[in-house]
């Protein structure tokens, strides 16, 4: 039985998606995501012509989901100065979850940044596109300095990504959050912080 293309490409992406997050995206080849995908080597390489193509798409997969998932935290809050606690409250749901293994830019990164620039680009792409959430969320508060508080807040967030997938702990979550929330007491106008 033949699957439509776009069964066969959903089929390739869960299993890339899979597997590169689990083991890298220089441990996994093609063979091993047309055995967990169910699609010939044929159909594969027609769908995904090259294994960079696939990390392309497997990359921008992962961007869209997080950004799904932040939204999902982030969205319902009403409170400016919440909505910006939320996006670390979206961190520790993250590192809770059983196949957590870190940020996909950061791992994909750390494997081809120096050897892929597509790889660098797309990792470079999602933080920006991060960090111009929290420059919004920073502003939306009435943060003097927007650009500037969302530096600190990305600094925070991606510490603690990385000490979360290190340790195995969702606790630098927290931590990150505490520390949020004393620099949004510090740096928002007294009305957004109940004072």
């Amino acid at each position: 039985m033949t699957i439509d293309t776009a069964t066969a490409q959903r089929q390739v992406l869960a299993a890339a998606d899979s597997l590169f997050y689990e083991r890298g995206v220089q441990a996994v080849g093609m063979d091993a995501i047309r055995t967990a995908s169910g699609v010939s080597l044929k159909r594969l390489y027609q769908l995904f012509p090259s294994k960079d193509a696939l990390i392309e798409a497997y990359l921008k997969h992962r961007d869209e989901l997080w950004k799904t998932m932040l939204a999902e935290h982030v969205d319902p809050t009403t409170e400016p100065r919440d909505r910006i606690l939320a996006a670390f409250d979206f961190l520790h749901a993250w590192f809770q979850q059983a196949d957590y293994r870190g940020c996909a830019f950061i791992n994909s990164f750390g494997e081809l940044g120096t050897v892929s620039p597509r790889v660098a680009e797309l990792a470079n792409q999602h933080k920006a596109d991060f960090q111009q959430r929290l420059t919004e969320l920073a502003e939306a508060a009435g943060a003097p300095a927007p650009a500037r508080l969302a530096e600190y807040l990305i600094l925070l967030s991606e510490g603690a990504i990385t000490r979360s997938a290190i340790s195995g702990s969702d606790e630098p979550a927290v931590r990150a959050r505490e520390a949020a929330s004393l620099l949004l007491d510090a740096l928002l106008p007294a009305a957004q912080v109940g004072v």
